[in-house]
């Protein structure tokens, strides 16, 4: 490696190993998240991406990291939830010792920057996207996705094997794509940085992620950047975002490089460094992203009726005992108890679904049958209690449960695109005192 700073290594969960690097020494933390794929070794063997990245660290210190199965991170199975990949970006954060940062996120990076900043506000300074957008694939309102024939296309050409990577610098760098030294480059960056399989398992995992919903929920300062001639990612998507996202700053910049760090990185650097070290109000967050789970345990009334007093008390201490036990395995925070249910919050919405599947199990075993309904949306903290519209929708959502079932909105479903889980439709759904109609799914292990 020819340029950059020393890379170290953070250790996971599950005992695989990501690789990170920290430039410079300033006040602001700044993590900036290239999207994919990633290579903490070749980022430096550019010169321009090198000078892009000595220069955010100029202001910052900048914090590199490695995607797992990308460049130096261990390899192996690709394609994570976006709630592991937060849960990565929170590791390195831990092991810089930051406890509050700005991201600088391009193209899936900015999806990424965004959703760790509505999920932990109080961990994120502000976000900076770049050629970003909140959607893969289309839908009515949002027509500049992959349609699914396009996405199947380019699952063929990648399961057919190693193409020349410098075939996509016309549409990625249209002034740079006739260098042969950026050609080389970017072949032996591309190659390097992520495998057949992993970039397989990438692309399948990660496209249907939808945060579209969950935008206006994000309170930190927001700058979106995009050039208006960009010949990979559609300006229209960034226009979306500024236009749903409270507050959001949008610059629209003159060129058609996708990349940060080719064409004019100077005006990029120049109005990042602005907006991330002027004087920007911090207020408290007191709303958060939040997967909302709400259990009821089906025929309670009849149930105790025929139980009696002393045995309906058992049998509730064994349920509620149950419940603390997953809640606790799957990191959900007890909001309350309901009488014969529970209302509780998590970070992440695979791990809510993990926790309700476990929930439901091993209620069994007491005889009893729950019902539940997930919702993915901003909560309003007060206090040790929660409140907000996404409550109340997880609180309708659940009524429309059968017994045993678990029942979530559409939110939930698409931000769990590639976890393991398989999805029954229920239909759609007019939920009291919430407006618009809702679509429920049912939600099951895929290998059930």
């Amino acid at each position: 490696m020819r340029y950059g700073p020393p890379v170290r290594f953070v250790r996971r969960p599950d005992g695989r190993h990501l690789a990170y690097q920290v430039v410079g020494d300033a006040k602001l933390d700044l993590v900036f998240l290239f999207g994919w794929p990633t290579h903490l070794g070749l980022m430096w063997e550019n010169p321009a991406f090198a000078g892009f990245l000595e220069r955010l660290g100029s202001f910052s210190r900048l914090i590199l990291v490695d995607r797992l199965g990308n460049g130096l991170s261990d390899r192996g199975p690709a394609g994570q939830a976006f709630e592991d990949e937060m849960d990565d970006i929170g590791l390195v954060l831990d092991a810089v010792g930051s406890e509050r940062a700005a991201f600088f996120g391009c193209h899936l990076g900015g999806r990424l920057g965004l959703l760790f900043a509505a999920t932990y506000p109080e961990r994120t300074a502000a976000v900076v996207t770049f050629a970003s957008h909140p959607a893969t694939l289309p839908a009515p309102d949002y027509p500049w996705g992959v349609t699914p024939e396009q996405r199947a296309r380019l699952l063929e050409a990648i399961e057919a094997g190693p193409r020349d990577p410098a075939e996509m610098l016309p549409r990625l760098a249209p002034r740079e794509a006739a260098d042969p030294s950026v050609r080389q480059w970017w072949r032996m960056f591309y190659l390097s940085a992520t495998t057949t399989r992993e970039a397989y398992d990438t692309v399948v995992r990660l496209g249907p992620v939808d945060i579209r919903g969950l935008i206006g929920s994000i309170r930190v300062p927001t700058l979106v950047l995009h050039r208006t001639g960009d010949r990979w990612a559609d300006v229209h998507a960034s226009r979306y975002m500024a236009e749903r996202l409270p507050g959001a700053r949008l610059v629209e910049l003159p060129g058609d490089d996708h990349f940060p760090f080719f064409g004019d990185q100077d005006g990029v650097v120049a109005l990042v460094q602005e907006f991330l070290t002027g004087a920007l109000p911090h207020a408290d967050p007191d709303r958060v992203l939040a997967t909302v789970l709400l259990t009821d345990i089906v025929d309670s009334t009849r149930r105790a009726a025929e139980a009696g007093d002393r045995r309906w008390r058992r049998l509730l201490d064994e349920h509620n005992a149950s419940v603390r036990r997953q809640l606790a395995r799957f990191r959900g925070r007890e909001v309350k108890t309901t009488g014969d249910g529970f209302l509780a919050t998590f970070d992440g919405p695979t791990r809510a679904i993990r926790a309700a599947v476990a929930i439901r199990a091993g209620v069994a075993d007491t005889g009893l049958q729950v019902r539940m309904g997930l919702h993915t949306g901003e909560v309003e903290l007060l206090g040790d209690d929660i409140g907000g519209i996404a409550v109340h929708i997880a609180a309708r959502v659940m009524a429309a449960a059968g017994a045993g079932e678990i029942l979530c909105s559409r939110t939930v479903k698409d931000l769990v695109a590639g976890s393991g889980f398989a999805f029954a439709d229920r239909g759609t759904h007019r939920l009291k005192g919430v407006p618009d109609s809702w679509q429920l799914f049912a939600v099951e292990p895929a290998d059930r």
